[in-house]
């Protein structure tokens, strides 16, 4: 059995990266950790509700959020009416698919800084020693590593159909 106090500083730590990472709400970040960290049976909507303590209403709206983004799933079992609650299987390439537009976004803009002190500042700017060339080679390998596990992932989830 995990003791409670590591585990709700475990869902707290991812809690907030997932929170900045995903742009979601600290409770819909929270019960997105908690399911992270669970089996791959799921949880009830009153187990999450319990860990997480919070109201059926917060709870509802949140796990709805998630439902609706399709980072998390859910399933029944024979006999039993709950839904079991889990993180989506893959999540990631969602996760991956928003990170990659917004590499995409932010290289679009060092191109335009780029060419703008390239025009108007060109003693500012010597592709051999320019922050603004560090920064694309940087965002371009990280957009192509990316790209590159999104693949994967598909791949991977098309073998599986």
């Amino acid at each position: 059995m995990p003791n409670p106090k590591e585990r709700n500083q475990l869902l707290e730590d991812i809690g907030l990266l997932i929170e900045e990472r995903l742009g979601i709400s600290p409770l819909a970040a929270r019960i997105y950790s908690l399911l992270t960290i669970s089996s791959y049976d799921g949880l009830s909507f009153e187990e999450i509700r319990k860990i997480i303590k919070a109201s059926k209403s917060s709870t509802s709206v949140n796990v709805n959020v998630l439902l609706q983004l399709g980072y998390i799933s859910y399933h029944t079992k024979p006999g039993d009416r709950k839904r079991y609650f889990k993180v989506a299987k893959y999540y990631q390439l969602e996760s991956l698919e928003l990170y990659h537009q917004s590499l995409k976004r932010e290289i679009e803009m060092v191109d335009k800084i780029n060419a703008y002190n390239k025009k108007y500042h060109p003693i500012k700017f010597t592709p051999e020693k320019s922050v603004g060339n560090i920064a694309q080679i940087y965002l371009k390998k990280t957009q192509d590593l990316v790209k590159t596990t999104m693949e994967s992932l598909k791949k991977h989830r098309n073998t599986e159909k």
